[in-house]
């Protein structure tokens, strides 16, 4: 991620939260206590909710939901054991996140996909940006380099060839609309809609702001081949915690599956 300071503060903010956590014993790994899981509030912790309220006390689970409305709090809770598992994330920026972070989490089950979804208040069509509009896209790498990705999918932008889940606008070899782009955190997108002509949303941001992907996207994301399916996550050598493995279980259930089906109508795709 591009911002130090922005990340930096985060962290810390992150240890001081996860330090008053363990404080309260949320750190207990053993297999008796509740299964703490961090999420992000929609879908993932509506998603969880579910399975607690419907599903857990049959399969002998005590569930306990946290939710967090940031990137890097899950995993430094989960890394810390702070929380026993986090549910937010995809395989991109995982491995980034572990990369610059020096943690190891893993993943351990695929749940849904959220197609990611450029949105704009001031126009319905995208052909309708005008040239010298303002777009604002995520600034951690790999939600950049996706949302330039789904960009350049419908033809807005060309991408430099080979570039991977590192790209920023430096890697745009075509533009012809003469787009001009605001990098914000990922929660910031879809707040800046009324201050950009169009911007690029993560689905559980999306959700969050009352945007319906399905019907609201100028562009949206295709789940074909898609690398960004959101997962459960441990750190490393927690998988076999029993706990985990039954959360794992009623997450890809076909109940989970007919809820998120019913309740999302296309805005999550369940991936199991």
């Amino acid at each position: 991620m591009r911002n130090t300071a922005k990340i930096t503060t985060a962290v810390l903010a992150a240890g001081a939260l996860t330090l008053g956590l363990s404080a309260c014993g949320a750190g207990d790994s053993g297999s008796d206590g509740p299964l703490i899981v961090a999420a992000s509030p929609a879908p993932h912790a509506e998603i969880l909710t579910y399975v607690k309220d419907n599903l857990a006390k049959k399969e002998g689970l005590d569930l306990e939901v946290k939710e967090f409305t940031d990137y890097v709090t899950p995993n430094t809770a989960t890394q810390d054991g702070s929380v026993g598992a986090n549910y937010f994330q995809n395989q991109p920026y995982l491995d980034d996140f572990n990369k610059k972070n020096g943690t190891d989490i893993v993943p351990v089950v695929t749940v849904h996909l959220e197609p990611l979804g450029l949105y704009s208040h001031k126009v319905k069509k995208v052909d309708a940006l005008k040239s010298g509009a303002t777009l604002a896209i995520p600034n951690d790498t790999v939600n950049e380099a996706r949302a330039l990705k789904l960009l350049a999918a419908d033809g807005l932008i060309t991408l430099k060839a080979g570039v991977g889940n590192e790209a920023t606008p430096s890697d745009i070899t075509k533009n012809p609309k003469n787009l001009k782009f605001k990098e914000l955190e990922a929660a910031q997108t879809p707040r800046s809609l009324d201050d950009v002509d169009a911007a690029v949303v993560n689905g559980n941001y999306a959700l969050e702001s009352d945007l319906k992907p399905a019907k609201d996207a100028l562009v949206l994301e295709s789940p074909k081949d898609n690398p960004y399916g959101n997962f459960l996550a441990v750190k490393k050598g927690e998988e076999n915690d029993p706990r985990v493995k039954k959360l794992a279980k009623l997450l890809t259930s076909p109940e989970v599956k007919k809820f998120i089906q019913d309740k999302y109508a296309g805005a999550v795709l369940a991936s199991f």
